[in-house]
């Protein structure tokens, strides 16, 4: 049985190698496998070497699982590490129906034609309005003050 902790450092041990392996793999394409550490190099020649023996998904696959297992027990995972790859899923039963897009709805029209609902859409107020409204209160509050 597998703790959740160790599930949880697996998870992450996984993503860590997946990201690095390709890291790694970019950083070999374009010839800077120099740069990296010791251990990446000992990996992608171990990739090298597998690449040789196998085909390209499965010699990724090979390398990513070392790495996985190498940074599980860096992690401090107990054991073996668990399998956290998502396993397929069965085919769908019969039973599912297929999603179907509701009808559209008819636009509401007002009586007049507009286009709109009534009172769907204010009417903003116009500038002069609003400039005569802090006219009034401009010379309410100066009135006030004398």
């Amino acid at each position: 049985m597998v703790k959740a902790a160790d599930m949880l450092i697996a998870r992450r041990a996984d993503t860590r190698a997946r990201a690095d392996f390709a890291t790694w793999k970019m950083m070999a394409k374009l010839n800077g496998a120099s740069a990296l550490p010791a251990e990446a190099q000992e990996f992608l020649v171990s990739y090298q070497n597998l690449l040789a023996r196998t085909s390209e998904g499965e010699a990724t696959e090979a390398t990513i699982g070392a790495i996985y297992k190498a940074y599980y027990a860096e992690m401090g995972g107990a054991g073996t590490p668990p399998d956290v790859r998502p396993r397929p899923a069965e085919p769908a039963a019969d039973n599912v129906t297929a999603f179907r897009r509701p009808a559209p709805k008819p636009k509401a029209t007002s009586f007049f034609g507009g286009g709109t609902a009534a009172g769907a859409q204010k009417r903003p107020l116009p500038v002069a309005l609003i400039f005569a409204c802090l006219v009034v209160v401009y010379v309410g509050i100066r009135l006030y003050w004398r």
